[in-house]
């Protein structure tokens, strides 16, 4: 398996700072944001192109696009507005996140969606990475209901899942979708007072021994059924990102994965 490092990890270090940690880790593919921090909001595209160049990075994705499932108001000018960034500063595909205050989306919408949204990610060669969030409150929980809608769509290439191994928990899914996935996000939860359905993203942390997610066991089901992309850290808690030493408590957690694989015979 090999790893990829999403900002939220260490939102306190400036890119090319972010970007330099990631290489003394073994990592040369990352994820960038628009929220926590906010690269697109602060960064010229041509320069966040050039520090990736120039420390031998790849940006796998933008996240993210939201809500991707309701094609209305302005979203087509956002999604057009961050598909531009993620093609001018090189990255290769755009995360897209369904609505998530507890309204229901129906599925013909969700199709809608994905339909308007092929032709501006196929013109700037990105792959839609689509996330289901596990959350009670989400309009797409299950990634079986995104492999529908993405087949109904045409399932062309143009999209993929991310597998989120805290949307996956919480969502009680069983069923994966390795030959389907495009990203994995990893993040553990370890707080023993919250229950499943209460979790939220302030809980995720890094893994660790103490894990309640079952993220070992999920990345040992992907492995072994084909995927062969990156894990990429997605820890929200705030003691991560306050941590002193971002990068210890990063190689920490990827030690602890692979010596927990190794142990399996999954590495």
């Amino acid at each position: 398996m090999h790893f990829a490092i999403n900002h939220i990890s260490a939102p306190k270090l400036p890119l090319a700072e972010f970007f330099a940690m990631c290489r003394r880790l073994g990592v040369s593919e990352v994820e960038i944001r628009n929220d926590i921090p906010d690269v697109l909001g602060t960064m010229a595209p041509a320069d966040v192109r050039a520090e990736a160049v120039a420390q031998g990075i790849t940006i796998r994705s933008i996240n993210a696009l939201y809500p991707f499932n309701l094609w209305a108001d302005d979203l087509p000018d956002h999604a057009r507005r961050m598909s531009d960034y993620a093609a001018e500063c090189g990255a290769r595909a755009l995360v897209m996140c369904p609505l998530n205050d507890g309204n229901k989306v129906p599925h013909s919408k969700v199709v809608e969606a994905l339909d308007a949204m092929k032709e501006i990610l196929q013109e700037r060669n990105l792959t839609g990475l689509v996330e289901p969030l596990g959350f009670p409150i989400s309009s797409l929980r299950s990634k079986a209901e995104a492999v529908a809608a993405i087949t109904e769509s045409g399932a062309d290439g143009t999209y993929a899942l991310i597998h989120d191994t805290f949307h996956h928990h919480l969502a009680g899914e069983i069923e994966f979708f390795p030959n389907r996935t495009g990203l994995v996000h990893v993040s553990g939860v370890t707080d023993m007072g919250v229950e499943v359905g209460d979790m939220l993203d302030a809980h995720r942390v890094l893994v660790d021994g103490g894990d309640r997610l079952q993220n070992i066991a999920q990345i040992r089901a992907l492995l072994a059924g084909g995927y062969d992309g990156p894990f990429s850290f997605e820890p929200f808690a705030e003691k991560v990102h306050n941590a002193a030493d971002p990068e210890a408590a990063l190689r920490q957690s990827m030690d602890f994965i692979l010596a927990a694989l190794t142990e399996e015979g999954a590495a």
